[in-house]
């Protein structure tokens, strides 16, 4: 894949892991309640690095949906618009905690792989 223009490598391999847990996050922060997608990106950047636009999240969310994982629905709200709330269906909690214990059993095993370089660069 090439580098987004105006990107540096560095930026474009960061920006691409961050891709490949957005699926998990969004999944993670529905665990305990119903969000709409502004409450969703908001409880992203305050407990991760992870800096969303309404433009990136609603088709994850829309697919996530199209998937089974989450399911929605429109809520008068009293600031005067009605939100579209989300939730973990049954599969989508199954998803959520299956991913959760893969990220858990997969950055353990690499952690012996990664502490080397970080201590070297402690030094």
């Amino acid at each position: 894949m090439a580098p987004n223009v105006g990107s540096t490598p560095s930026e474009n391999w960061e920006t691409q892991v961050r891709k490949g847990w957005l699926d998990l996050v969004i999944l993670a922060s529905l665990w305990k309640e119903k969000l709409y997608g502004l409450d969703i990106i908001r409880r992203l950047e305050a407990h991760s690095d992870l800096l969303l636009s309404e433009g990136t999240i609603y088709p994850i969310l829309g697919r996530l949906k199209r998937d089974g994982l989450i399911d929605s629905e429109w809520v008068e709200s009293d600031a005067g618009h009605p939100r579209k709330y989300y939730w973990l269906t049954p599969s989508g909690r199954r998803r959520a905690a299956a991913m959760a214990r893969y990220t858990k059993t997969f950055f353990a095993r690499i952690d012996s792989l990664i502490e080397p370089v970080l201590a070297k660069e402690e030094r």
